[in-house]
């Protein structure tokens, strides 16, 4: 018998625009980047189309290691266990490591986890840090209490960008749709909706991948019956001539 679910007959939600895409988990392409031990890499934006930050997640065995990097890093853990040199992370933890700083990453069991990696836009470079997600106090969104946010960079001028866990009650959504001149890299971490992107309205779930460039026309509303929460990087703190 014919089997023809395989590729879905060449059907994917993925969806490639000039001022964004969605990248969904069954397009998603794993290798090593160079450096890696025992682990791969899902890419999921670059300067390869343009970004000026590098987002990926990393697929870890017990015992992988990240590649070093010249850029800065910051990193959440998604699944399972890490070390970043003496500090241990598991799910929800996270870390941030300054450009020109070594931090030797490591899995301890089998892991999961999405980096964002830039080149530094400052004078002095922040200091290293690592925190636990959970031990951040949640703040409404405008002032709307089915919307929380956790910022998990602090919110000070030396940092050049931020990375935040958006969380909605079902039915919650953004109040307005956004324009502005920052552009974001989204993963989706539990729960589905409805995202406007530009002129286009997609579907999207846990697991799905966003890039939005700057000025995209953008709106989020959340569907179903348990909350939606996804993670979300932009450059901040910057004029905009600063690259």
């Amino acid at each position: 018998m014919l089997k023809t679910d395989v590729h879905n007959l060449g059907h994917t939600r993925s969806c490639l625009r000039a001022d964004h895409f969605l990248q969904t988990p069954d397009t998603f392409v794993r290798a090593p980047l160079p450096g890696m031990k025992a682990a791969s890499a899902i890419v999921h934006t670059g300067p390869a189309n343009g970004a000026r930050f590098t987002e990926y997640t990393a697929e870890m065995q017990p015992g992988g290691r990240l590649a070093p990097t010249h850029l800065q890093r910051f990193l959440y853990v998604l699944d399972g266990n890490i070390a970043a040199d003496e500090d241990a992370l598991g799910p929800g933890d996270f870390a941030y490591v300054p450009q020109g700083m070594t931090k030797e990453v490591t899995a301890t069991t089998a892991a999961r986890l999405v980096l964002i990696e830039k080149q530094f836009s400052g004078r002095a470079s922040p200091k290293s840090f690592v925190g636990c997600e959970a031990q951040i106090t949640s703040q409404p969104l405008m002032g709307d209490a089915a919307l929380r946010v956790r910022s998990l960079v602090p919110n000070d001028p030396e940092f050049d960008f931020a990375v935040n866990t958006m969380t909605f009650d079902p039915g919650a959504t953004l109040s307005q749709v956004e324009m502005h001149v920052m552009e974001h890299g989204l993963l989706m971490l539990q729960g589905q909706g409805i995202y406007r992107l530009g002129d286009c309205w997609y579907p999207v779930a846990a697991g799905d991948f966003i890039y939005m460039a700057p000025f995209c026309l953008q709106w989020f509303g959340a569907l179903g019956k348990s909350q939606t929460k996804y993670l979300i990087y932009k450059d901040w703190n910057r004029h905009p001539d600063v690259r």
